[in-house]
């Protein structure tokens, strides 16, 4: 029942993720800041959190923090901030859709991660451990396909197509993106990704050592917080506009992402982390480039580019593979558990005997 659980989340998650994203290309087209963005987000996450915390703990006993907690969870909320920068900013210069394939590459990442942290066995012997290899090299060879091969029209910053630039492709509404700014948002994407996938293993980290999902995922929520509002005031501070709220597609973005995304993912996916462990909590990242490839075909009038569809398929096999490797080892480590609980009983068994007729 608790493996249900976990997965309905997790998949709730991706969608909601994927809705988001769109939003906020929306959102950042009309001028949106990408770091303000984050700024409010986290903070209308913190206001919900708070009294949550408070009212959760208040028929118990609020456990104990040492010194060292505070640290881990301070660099959780650092990663947690960093990736929700870099990946929001990346969405600018690119697309929704390049989005959710360049976090594809989180799986990925967190399965090399987990191996550093020993949370994963990587045994060169075994088939299972080839296809998680294979797997690895697919997913990214995917990711540097959808990035660097631009076979049609995608979604940018730009406004209008500089003259002579031959590498100006039209965007939605007739708009213009060269393919610096592409690659640099598919860059931004991908380090964020790799961010994404080092909170999933300190996450897992924290809960091993302090089992307190509410606690951690508001401490967390109060330090991205704080980081976020000095990166916003340095890269903002000439322009006061950016903090001020329009009732538009900027307000719904930051509503949605406070209330719903940002709430909902520090406390599930910290959840899920200390029950499943990180490479299972980020093999569901590859559903939420189904969902934002359908919300950007309907709302933002985006179009497919061969990119994008190969470099998807390609990823997707390599997650299958990583995928089906997981699954043969935790098949094989069930399997050795009981052979080793059967020879167990068997010598307990055969000791009896023999004791009984010492004792005689």
């Amino acid at each position: 029942m608790e493996d249900i659980k976990v997965t309905v989340l997790l998949v709730a998650g991706q969608a909601f993720e994927a809705g988001l994203n769109t939003l906020i290309k929306a959102a950042t087209d009309k001028g949106m800041s990408d770091y303000v963005f984050v700024v409010y987000s986290n903070a209308i996450s913190l206001s919900l959190l708070l009294p949550f915390s408070f009212l959760y703990y208040r028929k118990r006993s609020s456990p104990s923090i040492t010194t060292s907690i505070i640290c881990k969870i301070f660099l959780l909320g650092f990663l947690s901030c960093a990736a929700q920068t870099l990946i929001y900013t990346g969405i600018g210069y690119s697309s929704p859709v390049l989005a959710s394939v360049m976090l594809d590459l989180s799986p990925v990442f967190t399965f090399l991660l987990a191996i550093i942290f020993r949370y994963e066995k990587l045994e060169v012997r075994q088939v299972s451990s080839h296809a998680k290899c294979i797997g690895t090299l697919l997913s990214i060879t995917g990711a540097l396909m959808v990035t660097l091969y631009r076979a049609g029209p995608n979604s940018g910053r730009g406004n209008s197509k500089v003259e002579g630039d031959d590498e100006a492709i039209r965007t939605m509404g007739g708009s213009y993106v060269s393919q610096d700014e592409w690659i640099l948002g598919g860059i931004l994407l991908s380090i964020g990704s790799f961010c994404v996938s080092l909170a999933y293993n300190i996450k897992t980290w924290i809960m091993k050592e302090y089992p307190e999902v509410v606690m951690t995922a508001t401490i967390s929520c109060s330090f991205v917080v704080i980081l976020s509002s000095i990166v916003a005031l340095v890269a903002e501070r000439n322009k006061t506009q950016a903090w001020i709220l329009r009732p538009d597609m900027e307000l719904a973005a930051i509503l949605y992402s406070g209330l719903i995304v940002v709430t909902m993912r520090s406390l599930t996916l910290i959840w899920a982390c200390g029950k499943k462990g990180p490479v299972y909590v980020a093999m569901f990242t590859p559903l939420g480039m189904v969902v934002a490839l359908v919300m950007g075909l309907s709302f933002l009038g985006e179009s497919l580019t061969l990119g994008s569809v190969i470099g998807g398929v390609v990823i997707s096999i390599g997650f299958y593979g990583v995928l089906w490797g997981q699954a043969q080892q935790e098949k094989m480590a069930l399997e050795r558990k009981v052979i080793c609980s059967l020879v167990s009983s068997s010598s307990s068994s055969n000791a009896e005997p023999f004791l009984q007729n010492q004792s005689a």
